[in-house]
């Protein structure tokens, strides 16, 4: 290996939103900092999240912010309370971004960009003495210490402490591309297999489909197994997406049917008396489209999920409260927005240190839980980048 080994107190490697939370804590309590990013250039995903509109977190109490982290809550419970939505977004205001909390609840900065809070942040972290590298590459230990490979060849870093921010095994051109898992295994880490959240639905369309790609679903609920989301939807050539599907993908990833309704505000029986109402020689789609007031493409997808159609008013209903939706299931695990799977909760100690490995933490999407779009997969990355920084903090001072 080329060159002498340099020496820091800390390494994070990864330098995504977790890293770079991690990073501050330790620099913030007076340590040497070196954060190694593999691609050339920092937190690729959140500046491509922040394309559509950067969704900072849900501006609403704990208690109803740790209900969207399924499984995990519990073991999220202390990091998220610890920074909460409220913590992030006093962070993001230190950061000089004004924010803007939108109908839902979800939180933005006002220009409705990542970089100009990247730059602010990175600006924070330089002026504490953290140093970046890009184009650093971890290819696991050497003996004691870590090594990269970079582009002026090999190169052996020791840590008193290490931070793996490496994200989970989507969107790889960003960098998430879970390549660190047969690292960990190889040390005797416990891991989940990786799974796709936040992904779309593929959905094989009919012909008579094309003239509504790009139609959006409002107005809807969907449903599989215990979940439920009233968010939106999006017909696409290639299948279903939008955050209401991602809501709802982590039980039909586990096999859980599908469903859609297409009137949520009415019941069955006050659907079906509209239907009751007298239809003379309109055709049924004429007829929905009046005492229901279904948008075409609507009525679009119950011709191709449910044709032919019953008749029968309370059969109709019953329909179009519950919409099984056929499809052949979710994206390929590279297109989803994030992966379920990852280093598991028994692997980590309550500071997010490797049971395994002592001295090196594990922050962010690398970790084995999941949440919906809307502000909680970010609001949880910062959170336990934050816990873990501490932690290492806590590691170093003993």
């Amino acid at each position: 290996m080329a060159g002498k080994p340099e020496h820091w107190d800390a390494v994070v490697i990864g330098a995504g939103p977790a890293g770079l939370m991690a990073a501050e804590e330790l620099a913030q309590a007076g340590y040497a900092v070196l954060v190694a990013e593999g691609k050339p250039s920092v937190a690729r995903k959140l500046l491509m999240a922040g394309k559509s509109g950067l969704n900072l977190t849900k501006d609403e109490p704990f208690e109803a912010l740790i209900e969207h982290y399924g499984a995990a809550r519990a073991w999220l419970g202390p990091m998220v309370r610890a920074f909460d939505a409220a913590a992030v977004q006093a962070w993001a205001r230190g950061l000089g971004r004004d924010l803007f909390t939108g109908s839902t609840g979800r939180v933005f900065p006002k220009e409705m960009k990542a970089s100009p809070l990247l730059r602010a942040w990175l600006e924070r972290l330089e002026g504490l003495g953290v140093e970046r590298r890009t184009r650093w590459r971890w290819t696991g230990w050497q003996g004691e210490g870590l090594a990269f490979d970079t582009a002026e060849g090999p190169v052996a870093v020791s840590a008193k402490v290490t931070v793996l921010a490496l994200g989970g095994a989507s969107w790889a051109r960003l960098g998430s591309d879970g390549a660190w898992a047969p690292l960990l295994a190889e040390r005797g880490v416990q891991l989940e297999a990786f799974k796709p959240a936040n992904a779309g639905l593929v959905v094989a369309w009919s012909d008579h489909m094309k003239t509504h790609f790009g139609a959006p679903l409002k107005g809807i609920a969907l449903r599989a197994g215990a979940l439920s989301s009233r968010g939106e939807a999006v017909i696409s050539e290639r299948g279903l997406e939008g955050g209401g599907i991602y809501a709802v993908c982590a039980a039909v990833r586990e096999g859980a049917d599908l469903t859609l309704d297409l009137m949520p505000d009415l019941t069955v029986d006050e659907v079906s008396r509209r239907l009751q109402r007298p239809r003379g020689k309109a055709s049924l789609s004429n007829h929905l489209r009046k005492v229901l007031k279904l948008q075409p493409v609507q009525i679009a997808l119950m011709q191709e999920f449910a044709r032919p159609l019953p008749q029968d008013p309370q059969a109709l209903a019953a329909l179009i409260k519950a919409l099984p939706v056929r499809h052949q299931g979710l994206r390929p695990m590279d297109e989803a927005i994030s992966t379920a799977g990852g280093v598991c909760q028994e692997a980590l100690d309550e500071a997010l240190m490797l049971k395994a490995i002592p001295g090196t933490f594990c922050a962010g999407e690398m970790l084995d839980w999941e949440a919906p779009t809307g502000g909680y997969l970010l609001t949880a990355c910062l959170a336990t980048g934050r816990w873990a920084g501490r932690g290492a903090v806590d590691y170093l001072a003993r």
